[in-house]
């Protein structure tokens, strides 16, 4: 977990507020953190503070981060479990088509589980900046930020209900977690 803390410093230090929702990503993977298996748990935030390295400059190669930080992982030697999670980080996949580099985006592995859920849902309640947002007003955010043209806005009626599905999956799973944590509460905030 170090290693990823360091690498993401260091790709995003040039962009700060970059890094600062890198930071707001981590505090919702560790508050979520019950939801997945205690020996996932320290994969789960190491992706969350690696999940945005594509955007560092000198990675960028297609332009889509979340394959550019897949690719300089998979070279640095991260596991395939890292590198999966990071290229298909919060619905990347409805991305990639419109994009034309699905086919790239699939020499990674996707799993649909608890891990992908907690990672999508640390990544959509976490603004720009880091702060803490609600589903809704995060995806409202990130279209008026990206504009109606751009392929977020053109991805977003496969992406919405992902992020939606993984919201619920991630909320049922916490509310059968003896941990004293209303992670319903959470998502919402």
């Amino acid at each position: 977990m170090a290693a990823a803390e360091s690498t993401a410093r260091e790709l995003l230090s040039p962009l700060p507020l970059r890094l600062n929702h890198t930071e707001g990503v981590v505090s919702r993977a560790r508050a979520l953190a019950g939801t997945v298996a205690v020996d996932d748990r320290p994969v789960l935030v190491a992706a969350a503070w690696l999940h945005d390295v594509g955007y560092a400059p000198q990675l960028v190669s297609t332009g889509f981060h979340p394959l550019d930080g897949a690719r300089f992982l998979e070279s640095m030697g991260w596991s395939e479990q890292i590198c999966g999670l990071v290229a298909h980080h919060s619905g990347a996949r409805f991305q990639a088509g419109p994009l034309g580099l699905a086919d790239e985006l699939r020499s990674y592995e996707f799993t649909e589980d608890a891990m992908t859920d907690a990672l999508t849902v640390a990544d959509q309640t976490s603004g720009p900046a880091g702060e803490r947002l609600t589903l809704d007003d995060r995806m409202r955010n990130m279209l008026r930020r990206h504009g109606p043209g751009s392929t977020n806005a053109r991805a977003h009626a496969l992406r919405e209900p992902y992020f939606r599905s993984a919201s619920a999956r991630v909320a049922a799973r916490g509310l059968t977690e003896v941990s004293g944590i209303d992670y319903a509460a959470l998502i919402a905030v």
